[in-house]
């Protein structure tokens, strides 16, 4: 365990370690869109535009844990209301679907409305049509933030949609491998823990800095 840890320095150093796999005259050329699907994956995604044109976006999503375990996620639901469940979770813990549904629209109406109003000023998630998205994480436990972002973005029919992430487990890496065209990754990793673990350093994003990046323009 102890040499897959500090895999990578910061989120600095990840983004330019993705760059150098990451087609980036391609990513230039054909205007890709980058959406995060978390707050680390948001600075990630600044990190890689660097000076770019590129859009960055953040698509807001929340984890529905198990009614009787705060750190068991169990699913997870998108501003679009999409919504992605791990089956074998909810039948081992034999938890209702109800549930699933009425926490995954309490989590949208409290807290994605707000970051919503709070750092897109109430506008909607931009249309990807016919674009290229690729998709941005700092790296992944279960697969399940980037299955809700795939559930949501392949409904508006981009053109392609790619992940970037430095850091992935084996089978989330298989799990996500056929619903996108392409994963850009770093690192898969057999046993994977967490993904704070593979960094050396890797500190909470304020909000402060969400407001800079998603205030940038073009």
């Amino acid at each position: 365990m102890k040499e897959k840890q500090n895999l990578l320095k910061d989120r600095r150093a990840a983004a330019k370690a993705l760059s150098e796999i990451i087609p980036m005259q391609k990513l230039k050329s054909q205007d890709w869109k980058l959406v995060a699907v978390s707050k680390g994956g948001l600075v990630l995604a600044s990190f890689l535009r660097g000076r770019l044109d590129n859009d960055v976006e953040f698509l807001f999503n929340e984890a529905i844990m198990a009614p009787n375990n705060d750190e068991c996620e169990v699913a997870r639901v998108t501003e679009g209301e999409e919504i992605v469940i791990n089956e074998n979770l909810v039948s081992a813990f034999e938890i209702q679907y109800d549930y699933i549904y009425g926490e995954a629209h309490r989590k949208h109406e409290e807290k994605i409305l707000s970051y919503i109003y709070q750092y897109r000023k109430g506008m909607a998630f931009p249309s990807v049509k016919d674009q290229v998205v690729l998709l941005i994480d700092e790296g992944s436990e279960s697969g399940l933030k980037f299955m809700t972002a795939l559930k949501a973005i392949l409904a508006q029919k981009p053109k392609a949609v790619y992940i970037g992430v430095p850091v992935i487990p084996n089978d989330v890496l298989e799990l996500l491998e056929p619903f996108c065209d392409d994963i850009f990754f770093i690192h898969d990793i057999e046993d994977y823990v967490e993904t704070a673990l593979y960094y050396e350093e890797l500190p909470k994003v304020d909000e402060e800095t969400i407001e800079k990046i998603l205030g940038e323009k073009r």
